[in-house]
């Protein structure tokens, strides 16, 4: 039973940005927002509606520019959050009254501290224990939210991880001195779905244990299914509806809402293309079948993958074990497929995709493309192959140089491989591929931080493009992206297919998504490949018991 004891009230909230000495648009519109212990709030929404700059008011953490024009939040009926207190009110409430998961765990952590000492480091803030004990407590919470060898994830630094074991790793760190308000922003993003899962079941029994209020924020309305009391739907700064999770999910009153539920791919069919949103606007699926592109072996072999393996050597002293991250992995991909590859996080999906763009050396076998080695067996990979072959990297903003426009991130890879003999027609050259991936003219002047996640990543795209590739690796490329934003993403990434008749192996662990994109499916685990087939057939009739776990593990509305 929730309690009726209310934890979180907030009246009013409207909030704006100074911008030159202006006042912009409003960011928020009088946001109303009540929470009571041992309830889970959904907030769903896409980029840019709110959601998090509603967290970041609760927790303190608003940006100098922001100004708040009017409203209240009320934490326990007691405390003003809005108020000016003193120094140190903040620091004694958040972690240990009020938690925050953060949505970008790469950049969450600090870089030259070890994950372990990083948890311990809050524990022993907030309590009065010793360094021995937090220690002790963090492997704890590190087995509780499924960390692989919790022992080894300790001393390891945040880039030794995965994505998605760093977003673990926050977790913990969350519930480390069980607050009893948590704010899980996004926090199964770069999860698989096991994983996550298993962190929406453990988030759940920890509302229930603590009896604390859980405000889970995420764009897709899958997961909200899976774990809220209520949602809360927003949209450009304004709550546009709310309700009992089951009314919103199963008779949601307004088209936006409706436009969400809609974007994310379905298990049981295939539309040639997605459903996007467009401001409140749905546009219909159109229902039509998959194109038939199904391996051929009449298709040319592009590139062979035979016997690879990637080790690495486990840190610590005296630690003489190997990882072995990917073992003894054989495939091909032929010419105008997609070749999806899914498995959980840590199971070697991007240490492969490394492998095959020369950006990591493998130990084992080696790689060919149209024939020619590119890794194993004395093969280094040639310059001009790295025009043929491109790749679409997981995280748009660290991929993007910070200090560079978007015409000079375009134009680099055109004067690398001195493709163009003057500027004019390189210009002409990211214009046309600007406006192939849809996005305008005024954004060549740009810097990365200008534009929204879903931009960045057409930016990726289109520099994947210019040097005119016929193979392209999209590691995670849509991970990170609203349902809507992914959609088009998606469709953008199909259309580019048969326009440029592309080949792409698409690394996820979204299986929605996978199946959706892919003529064949690998699914990896454990540095192995576990069942490899058509994508069909592996999703109707999965022979590996780890796969039908995947599958019973998607989040269904």
């Amino acid at each position: 039973m929730i309690n009726t004891e209310k934890l979180l009230d907030i009246r009013d909230l409207s909030i704006s940005f100074r911008h030159d000495n202006r006042r912009a648009n409003r960011a928020l519109s009088n946001i109303n927002l009540a929470l009571k212990t041992g309830e889970v709030l959904g907030i769903v929404g896409e980029s840019g509606s709110g959601k998090s700059l509603t967290s970041l008011a609760i927790m303190g953490l608003l940006p100098p520019r922001a100004i708040i024009d009017s409203g209240s939040i009320v934490y326990c009926d007691q405390v003003e959050l809005l108020q000016r207190h003193p120094e140190g009110f903040f620091r004694a409430i958040r972690g240990n009254e009020i938690s925050m998961i953060f949505q970008e765990p790469m950049t969450s952590l600090n870089p030259v501290h070890r994950c372990g000492d990083q948890v311990a480091e809050m524990i022993m803030t907030h309590g009065t224990i010793g360094q021995f004990e937090a220690k002790n407590k963090v492997i704890e919470l590190f087995e509780r939210v499924e960390l692989p060898r919790p022992q080894e994830m300790y001393a390891s630094f945040p880039h030794q991880i995965s994505g998605g074991q760093k977003q673990r790793v926050m977790i913990a760190m969350a519930i480390a001195c069980q607050p009893r308000l948590i704010i899980a922003d996004e926090p199964t993003t770069a999860l698989d779905v096991t994983v996550q899962k298993s962190i929406i079941d453990l988030l759940k029994k920890l509302c229930q244990e603590y009896n604390s209020g859980l405000i889970f924020i995420t764009h897709d309305l899958g997961v909200i299914a899976q774990i809220a009391d209520r949602i809360m739907v927003m949209c450009k700064g304004k709550v546009i509806e709310e309700g009992k999770a089951s009314e919103i999910l199963k008779m949601p009153k307004e088209s936006y809402t409706k436009g969400l539920l809609a974007c994310r791919p379905k298990l049981d069919g295939n539309p040639k293309r997605l459903p996007t949103v467009s401001g409140n606007v749905t546009i219909p699926e159109f229902e039509a079948s998959k194109l038939d592109l199904k391996r051929d072996r009449k298709r040319e072999k592009l590139l062979e993958v035979r016997k690879v393996g990637v080790h690495f050597q486990l840190r610590g002293r005296g630690n003489k074990a190997i990882l072995k991250a990917v073992d003894d992995v054989s495939f091909e991909v032929f010419s105008g497929e997609t070749l999806g590859l899914v498995g959980e996080s840590g199971c070697g999906k991007s240490t492969l995709g490394r492998s095959i763009m020369g950006l990591q050396n493998i130990q084992l076998g080696h790689i060919t493309y149209r024939n020619r080695a590119i890794m194993g067996g004395g093969g280094l990979f040639p310059k001009e192959l790295r025009k043929k072959i491109q790749m679409i990297f997981q995280d748009p903003y660290s991929s993007l140089n910070p200090g560079k426009t978007v015409e000079q991130a375009l134009t680099e890879p055109l004067r690398v491989h001195r493709l163009f003999r003057t500027s004019q027609e390189m210009f002409t050259r990211v214009k046309e591929m600007l406006d192939r991936v849809g996005l305008a003219q005024s954004s060549l002047q740009k810097y990365p931080h200008q534009f929204s996640g879903g931009q960045r990543q057409r930016i990726c795209i289109a520099r994947a493009l210019m040097v005119e590739p016929e193979f392209i690796i999209c590691d995670e490329s849509v991970s990170a992206l609203d349902v809507s934003v992914q959609a088009m993403v998606l469709n953008l990434l199909n259309d580019l297919k048969e326009d440029f008749n592309l080949t792409y192996i698409f690394i996820s662990h979204d299986l929605s998504v996978v199946k959706y994109m892919s003529d064949r499916l690998m699914v990896m685990r454990k540095g192995r490949i576990e069942e490899m087939g058509d994508s069909e057939k592996v999703y109707a009739n999965p022979q590996s018991a780890y796969t039908k776990a995947l599958l019973e593990s998607i989040p269904k509305v």
